[in-house]
């Protein structure tokens, strides 16, 4: 029986006839998949079980001769007992597949579109439309996560992207721009960095006589590439729009080219500059220009250069924040897909943009992220990569941040992970000496360090080596990132005069840098450091938070912004003892459930305030900390929950020397004893209640 094997979708094999053959369970189809991955080659039985399992069990080795008896008898149904396998075959310690070049379908394509460049353009497109049929879904698509899998996968994903645009160019060729047009259009849409098919795109459109759509195309290639990515189109996408522009008569069907243009004409074209451009501008411009001409397409050297530019996109503003966390997974991604565990480390590792607030923006890409990163540990090879391991562990303790434990699955110990990578990563730098890593490990360290109340004088002695750190060798944001933690705990201290200092120096060193986030942090600081004077008026007071609140619109930090002026003007109220706003309609944020509790009590539904109290969670391990405790304590005071007291003053004890809320450099609700002191009596009366007559 002649035996097919599909990998271009779910990993699968078809009989003489086309049926299917049932290969039972995963593991049968990972080891068949995996020596179809050895292409013919033997791969010793240690090597599958690594592959299978990531903890083997102790009957690993026999599982797997298990498994390779189940296929055999699948593949080779009609072999006499005890005869020797013709196709599944054992060989030295391991096994291999003698399949035969033409019945696995990722080796037909890969010759298939081979053979394509070199045939006229109507035998091309037909042999690319009979082989692009062939894939089913992606390849080897059920062992995406594995990493013996990872370099094939992304083979045959960029060949198979090379083949629809390659026939989208023999259509061209053959003056089918028309049928070309909605492939590509959706192939632009699903791989947007493919310069090529903008091109082809844009091509195609001006052959069907849409030069506005073509234009349209481009201009849109352009938004993704400049506004978003902050690299400007490559010279044949630039050459291009000049010659839809003029009616280029080598544009025209007849003319008969689908393939890219000579960059002569586009590198010169590049290297000009409008008597109105800057130095700046004219730098930009022909270094891009360079890169473009220089660095293939598909370089890898284009993924580290990216990163490199969203890292300082990052700092930018919130264009440029929101578009650098948008394509940071996508590089990510692109990385692994390439199997190099060292490439996708230094991707991973090389967005070191220092981080102040420990509540994510996008927690569901921090955990993409996490989980990109732990793979990529695992997979480096043991033995050296101590900076790039380092780098992966703080980018772990960073994008773990504020992950309190009711938010975290059952059995998951990412908070704990956290703090053990922040401890790690600190370690592997300071035994490198190397200061940028250094800066970026107390980074992640500061991070972790919102685990329990109390802890300003620990964070502000992370900003203080930070400062001297980041100074010392010229790593200017880190500088500004210590001296904003140095506000915050400082702040928090109520050592107001020494944060001012700071706020000072992080605005002076984010005016001469361009640095325009970090006044954000500083307006509100002024904002609750004129609040805390006393002696303004409250109408002042709500006018500057108002401002700064004005600030965060469009500066890319959700996870920062939304609910934080509603809990702001709360503070001067919870502080006097007022009530709190009874608003239903006012938007809390991610503070509800602390605040829910006292909006329903200034609304007398003291039953619906309990309840309240009781479901809230505790606060999540950040900033904010001891504020929201703060909150919960006086609703508890003011319900009577001597349990909910309890738990309040226990959390709240070591933060009894700060201001509650001000670590945050961003509001008070005052000094935490305060708060103490309330429980201590609520607890007493309530002691004296029980012990009377």
């Amino acid at each position: 029986m002649r035996v097919g094997f599909g990998v271009l979708g779910p990993v699968t094999a078809w009989d003489g006839t086309g049926g299917t053959i049932a290969l039972k369970g995963p593991r049968h189809r990972a080891v068949l998949a995996r020596l179809i991955v050895a292409r013919r080659g033997v791969v010793p039985v240690s090597r599958l079980v690594e592959d299978l399992w990531a903890d083997p069990p102790p009957g690993a080795v026999g599982a797997v001769r298990t498994f390779v008896a189940a296929l055999r008898r699948a593949l080779e149904p009609e072999r006499p007992p005890r005869a020797p396998a013709g196709l599944l075959i054992t060989s030295g310690p391991g096994y291999a597949l003698r399949a035969e070049p033409d019945t696995v379908d990722a080796w037909r394509f890969e010759r298939a579109v081979a053979a394509a460049a070199t045939l006229p353009p109507t035998d091309a497109l037909a042999r690319l439309e009979e082989a692009l049929g062939w894939w089913r879904g992606p390849a080897y698509a059920e062992f995406a996560d594995a990493a013996w899998a990872r370099a094939e996968r992304s083979r045959l994903a960029e060949l198979r992207l090379h083949a629809v645009e390659r026939r989208a160019g023999a259509r061209l060729s053959l003056g089918l721009a028309a049928e070309a047009v909605p492939d590509l259009d959706a192939h632009v849409a699903e791989h947007p960095w493919r310069e090529d098919a903008w091109r082809l795109l844009a091509l195609a459109l001006y052959r069907t006589g849409r030069q506005g759509d073509a234009l349209a195309v481009l201009r849109r290639a352009r938004t993704l590439l400049v506004e978003q990515l902050g690299v400007d189109p490559g010279p044949v996408l630039r050459r291009l729009e000049a010659d839809i522009l003029a009616h280029a008569d080598h544009l025209d069907p007849s003319a008969g080219q689908a393939g890219p243009s000579g960059q002569a004409g586009a590198a010169g074209h590049a290297g000009s500059v409008g008597s109105g451009d800057g130095a700046a501008e004219h730098v930009w411009a022909r270094a891009a220009a360079a890169y473009d001409r220089t660095v293939a397409s598909g370089a890898r050297a284009r993924l580290e250069s990216t990163v490199g530019l969203l890292r300082g996109l990052a700092v930018t503003g919130g264009g440029g924040l929101e578009a650098a966390r948008l394509h940071r997974v996508a590089a990510i991604t692109a990385a692994e897909e390439l199997g190099d565990p060292a490439l996708t480390a230094r991707v991973i590792g090389a967005y070191d943009v220092p981080a102040i607030w420990p509540r994510s923006d996008d927690p569901e890409q921090s955990a993409a992220v996490v989980a990109a990163a732990e793979r990529t540990l695992t997979a480096l090879p043991p033995g050296g990569h101590e900076g790039a391991r380092a780098r992966l562990l703080a980018t772990i303790a960073l994008e773990s941040r504020g992950t309190p434990p009711h938010a975290l699955r059952p059995g998951s110990t990412r908070s704990a992970r956290g703090l053990q990578a922040a401890r790690q990563a600190e370690r592997i730098a300071r035994g490198l000496d190397d200061p940028a890593l250094l800066a970026f490990a107390l980074n992640g360290v500061f991070m972790q360090t919102f685990h329990r109340a109390g802890l300003a004088p620990r964070r502000d002695a992370i900003g203080a080596e930070l400062v001297t750190l980041a100074a010392r060798h010229d790593l200017v944001t880190y500088e500004v990132l210590g001296h904003l933690i140095r506000l915050q705990a400082r702040g928090a201290l109520a050592d107001f005069s020494g944060a001012d200092r700071h706020a000072v120096a992080a605005d002076r060193l984010a005016e001469r840098h361009e640095l325009p986030l970090v006044g954000v942090f500083t307006q509100w600081y002024r904002a609750l450091r004129l609040a805390e004077t006393g002696r303004a008026p409250a109408a002042e007071v709500e006018t500057a938070y108002r401002d700064a609140a004005a600030r965060l619109d469009g500066a890319g930090m959700p996870g920062l912004e939304r609910g934080l002026l509603p809990l702001a003007l709360l503070c001067p109220l919870v502080r006097h003892g007022l009530p709190a706003p009874a608003d239903e309609h006012i938007d809390w944020g991610p503070y509800e459930p602390w605040v829910r509790p006292l909006v329903l009590l200034a609304q007398d539904r003291r039953d619906a305030a309990g309840t309240a109290l009781r479901e809230s969670p505790d606060p999540p391990p950040d900033l904010l900390f001891e504020a929201l405790w703060c909150l919960t304590a006086r609703a508890a005071v003011a319900l009577g929950d001597r349990e909910t007291m309890r738990r309040a003053r226990s959390e709240l004890t070591p933060a009894a020397a700060e201001l509650a809320g001000a670590g945050s450099g961003l509001l008070s609700l005052g000094p935490v004893a305060g708060y103490l002191d309330e429980l201590a009596a609520a607890g007493s009366a309530g002691r004296a209640g029980r012990t009377g007559p």
